[in-house]
């Protein structure tokens, strides 16, 4: 059975912050938990599933991987953690949801006072990065240069002026939260939201430094090289972390999300990994067949024409198309044959196509039926 999107699962969008995953899977966790659901064994399942989706997406490295290739990429192999990492049981989904410190909350703990580590996320960049078929098909390291929001030099992120200090705010007294007590059937629950006064941080800025005014970034540029493997589409797109804007005074940064325009090729047309390639043949060649020289993505191939070859036709050349992405093997290039009717001739082919249209062999077939089998032959 296939595995659903771990994003689905927890009911965030990709470009999600950390804090929003967690957020996501605390609630759900909370909703399924077996002690909640005694002797349901689908939302035990959900606990389970809801567990090891967030077990991947908040591990950096881990959602990466499976930003770039899914499910594929966290099997076993060079780089790989092994399958049954992301088989969950109970106790796996267990051990995920004590780790999170929700035992607290979940039995009506009062949970805390501890001063608030997380700062406001830079937002996430998103652009669109053009490609040739040449490069989808080859892959290639591309130089993109951005302009965004980077990191203050001058006073390194943190908004305050060189030898200023920051004030603990005293509405939440350093916390960054704000929390609302309520009780319900299934025990004590605790809302806990930002600050508003200090936006989640915990301290109040006195001296803001000069260049960035508190801010603790600035707009600037950063050119970036990013691996393009071979294979991908138009639509397919690239999550690159923390390479988005930088979070104020000192926060993560966002995520770059590259999303992927091909190029419109001159000769060959996409069809997922095959190409289609137009070829033009003579009437002699097409009647008597040839050896024929085909432009592929990878230079030239010969091509053997076969007498007889109706307009129309499509040959197959095995792998000489785009190579599957994250994967083995490539697609095949098709070549359409396309009989090229000259348009002037001279006196001499004039009357030598006209001996031609008398004999019985080069007549069309005479029978509607016969005709249009002979085109369908030609076309499968």
């Amino acid at each position: 059975m296939s595995k659903r999107d771990y994003y689905e699962v927890l009911g965030v969008k990709r470009e999600a912050s950390e804090d929003e995953v967690k957020k996501a899977y605390r609630k759900q966790a909370m909703q399924f938990h077996p002690d909640r659901n005694p002797g349901d064994h689908t939302a035990e399942e959900r606990f389970k599933e809801v567990a090891e989706a967030y077990e991947v997406l908040r591990d950096r490295e881990k959602r990466e991987r499976y930003d770039r290739y899914g499910h594929a990429g966290l099997r076993s192999g060079p780089g790989f953690e092994s399958a049954r990492d992301f088989e969950f049981d109970l106790a796996d989904a267990l051990r995920t949801f004590m780790s999170e410190g929700i035992f607290g909350e979940f039995f009506g703990g009062a949970g805390g006072g501890r001063p608030r580590e997380g700062k406001p996320r830079g937002n996430d960049l998103q652009v669109s990065l053009k490609l040739t078929l040449d490069e989808v098909a080859a892959g290639i390291n591309k130089k993109l240069k951005l302009r965004k929001y980077v990191k203050c030099d001058s006073c390194a992120g943190s908004g305050s002026a060189r030898g200023g200090q920051d004030a603990i705010c005293p509405t939440c007294r350093g916390t960054g939260e704000i929390k609302q007590v309520s009780r319900s059937f299934f025990g004590q629950f605790i809302n806990v939201s930002a600050c508003h006064h200090c936006h989640g941080e915990g301290k109040i800025i006195k001296n803001p430094c000069p260049d960035c005014r508190g801010e603790g970034r600035l707009e600037g540029e950063k050119t970036i090289t990013l691996d393009i493997p071979a294979g991908v589409a138009g639509g397919n797109y690239l999550t690159v972390r923390s390479e988005g804007n930088a979070g104020p005074r000192g926060g993560p940064a966002g995520d770059l999300i590259v999303v992927m325009e091909e190029k419109e090729h001159e000769f060959f047309e996409r069809h997922g990994d095959d190409i289609l390639f137009d070829l033009p043949l003579s009437i002699p060649q097409a009647v008597l067949g040839d050896a024929v020289e085909v432009p592929t993505i990878n230079g030239k191939a010969k091509l053997d024409i076969t007498p007889g070859t109706q307009s129309g036709k499509i040959l197959r050349m095995r792998g000489k198309g785009i190579p599957h992405l994250n994967g083995y093997g490539s697609g095949d290039q098709l070549v359409r044959i396309v009989v090229w009717v000259p348009h002037k001739i001279s006196p001499r082919e004039r009357e030598i196509f006209q001996q031609l249209a008398s004999m019985d062999g080069v007549k069309a077939p005479s029978s509607e039926r016969g005709f249009f089998a002979k085109i369908k032959e030609s076309l499968f």
